[in-house]
């Protein structure tokens, strides 16, 4: 006769039902705090719209990866290129506007140089871009 076969044996049971309620809990609490929490992040309220917005070009000046400037289709050099905007700006009675057009290899160095030029002459700057798709 084997009784140790017949004997009831005890195992250890652990139930985890409440653990998955603290760990839901727990991921919900670091979710919210760190969303709270971002000390790098500033908040700007963007505009919102419904369709392309296009600004007039009044003055185009298009840069090439060979640091060579164009206004409209004339070639300027870089140090005669506030001389060269200075009158084609004033004829506008609006808000005057320079797009520029450069290509994606070019330094944006040579971008902000030319921002910085429309910055003195009182002028909007547009940076022109590809269409997504």
């Amino acid at each position: 006769m084997d009784l140790r076969s017949k004997r009831h044996k005890r195992q250890a049971e652990f139930h985890n039902s409440a653990l998955n309620d603290i760990l839901f809990i727990l991921l919900l609490f670091f979710l919210i705090v760190s969303t709270l929490a971002n000390p790098n992040v500033i908040k700007l309220q963007l505009p919102k719209a419904t369709s392309n917005t296009k600004a007039r070009q009044t003055v185009v000046v298009s840069i090439t990866p060979k640091h060579e400037y164009f206004v409209g289709t004339n070639k300027v050099p870089f140090d005669r290129l506030l001389s060269t905007l200075k009158p084609a700006l004033a004829n506008e009675n609006l808000e005057p506007t320079i797009v520029i057009n450069a290509e994606k290899s070019v330094p944006i160095e040579d971008v902000v140089s030319v921002m910085e030029i429309a910055n003195k002459l009182g002028a909007k700057v547009v940076l022109a871009t590809k269409k997504p798709g």
